[in-house]
C-alpha cells in the first residue's frame, strides 16, 4: 500500500478562510496563539502555510455542537 502524504486539497490561509466565512487574519491569529488553535496547519516557508481539506473536516467535526444531546 502506497501512502499519499498530498492527496487532497490544501488551503492557503486566504482560502480558509474564505470557505469558513471568517477573515483570513482570524485563521492567522488561531495560528499563532499559544497554544495553537484551529485547524492542524503545514508551514511550508516563513511566509507559505497550508491546511490539508482532511485536517479542517476533522477539526469541523470535532468542534460539533448536536443540540439535542447538549438538552437531555
Amino acid at each position: 500500500m502506497e501512502l499519499r502524504l498530498v492527496d487532497g486539497p490544501w488551503f492557503t490561509t486566504e482560502e480558509l478562510g474564505e470557505l469558513l466565512g471568517v477573515d483570513p487574519s482570524t485563521v492567522r491569529r488561531w495560528r499563532t496563539s499559544r497554544p495553537p488553535q484551529g485547524p492542524p496547519f503545514v508551514q511550508l516557508s516563513e511566509r507559505v502555510t497550508v491546511y490539508s481539506a482532511a485536517d479542517v473536516e476533522a477539526w469541523l467535526r470535532s468542534r460539533r455542537v448536536d443540540p439535542g444531546a447538549v438538552a437531555a
